[in-house]
């Protein structure tokens, strides 16, 4: 199956929050090696004035992951997530991720180019809380190859 180029300007509705704890925090940021005290410690998260600890610029891709999902397992989308190659991502933070956030996704997919016998999709993740306060967006593009690359 080939990559449907009517999924561009697709909207996937952002699904259950993701509540973001705090032993989360800490993994992620021993995972990626990250080492400021405020990802750790609630002492050095408050003296930079975060309501609680303070998570990695890069944990946004955690529920931007989850978005994009909804689009990875579309049957509409044609897309083979064997075939997936991640090419690109970029993060705009609106404000700091912290303990205790409740966050929801919605999936925007931006562009479908085809590109020999495959495609390079480029999608992007509105983070907001539940409340709707904008907490980052994330742009990713995917190269889904054809079936004969």
């Amino acid at each position: 199956m080939s990559i449907n180029p009517e999924l561009a300007g697709r909207i996937y509705p952002a699904q259950d929050p993701y509540v973001v704890g705090r032993e989360k925090i800490r993994e992620f940021a021993a995972a990626v090696k990250a080492t400021h005290r405020a990802h750790y410690d609630l002492d050095a998260a408050a003296k930079l004035g975060h309501k609680d600890l303070l998570a990695p610029p890069t944990f946004a891709i955690i529920v931007a992951q989850q978005a994009d999902a909804q689009l990875i397992a579309d049957p509409a989308s044609g897309i083979d997530f064997s075939r997936v190659v991640h090419a690109d991502q970029r993060f705009t933070h609106h404000r700091p991720i912290v303990a205790g956030d409740e966050l929801l996704a919605e999936l925007h997919v931006d562009t479908v180019r085809a590109m020999g016998g495959g495609a390079m999709i480029t999608t992007r993740s509105e983070i907001s809380t539940a409340a709707g306060e904008k907490v980052a967006t994330t742009v990713s593009s995917l190269l889904v190859r054809g079936e004969d690359q």
